[in-house]
């Protein structure tokens, strides 16, 4: 979707007025859909646009190359972003560390050898999707919206819900 900036900040500034992510999972209730993509190199299509307007939170494990994909996220939902290879926005981060419902995630764009202290490390760069334990950590890769290998572009739900996280790729 192609929004201008005053129109991106208009319409974040709404939806934080219209819709808390506490008051969107109905109070106490404790599920919480994540919307993951990786490697966009530039390119947000409509479909998947639309497709995030439900996400509580939007976690973008790098390579979006323009600041301004980040922003038109944002109108959607709150993005917690980390820094690929292919990033120049200094003020992002190049990994994240957070615990939600109990479980400890680790964001960053390329994986390694030597995961943190984690229970799931979500990561970009291979442009392949990916769902496996690996040395105690379930390592996840919603694939790539730009220039997939080895299958179509695709992006992922995350969802938490007591504790527990399911995990569905979604292909574009």
């Amino acid at each position: 979707m192609r929004l201008s900036m005053a129109s991106i900040l208009v319409k974040k500034h709404e939806r934080r007025i219209r819709r808390s992510p506490c008051a969107a999972r109905g109070g106490n209730e404790r599920k919480m859909r994540i919307a993951v993509l990786s490697d966009t190199h530039d390119r947000l299509p409509d479909s998947v646009y639309e497709r995030v307007g439900g996400a509580d939170e939007i976690w973008h494990l790098g390579d979006v190359c323009s600041p301004m994909i980040i922003a038109t996220l944002e109108v959607q939902a709150p993005v917690r972003v980390v820094r690929g290879n292919c990033d120049e926005e200094h003020s992002w981060p190049l990994t994240r560390d957070f615990t939600l419902e109990g479980i400890r995630f680790h964001l960053e764009h390329i994986p390694h050898n030597q995961p943190p202290e984690c229970d799931v490390f979500l990561h970009g760069h291979t442009h392949v999707a990916r769902d496996e334990m690996w040395k105690g950590v379930r390592y996840l890769n919603p694939g790539c919206i730009s220039r997939p290998r080895n299958g179509p572009p695709s992006f992922a739900w995350l969802t938490l819900e007591k504790g527990q996280l399911t995990w569905k790729v979604m292909l574009v």
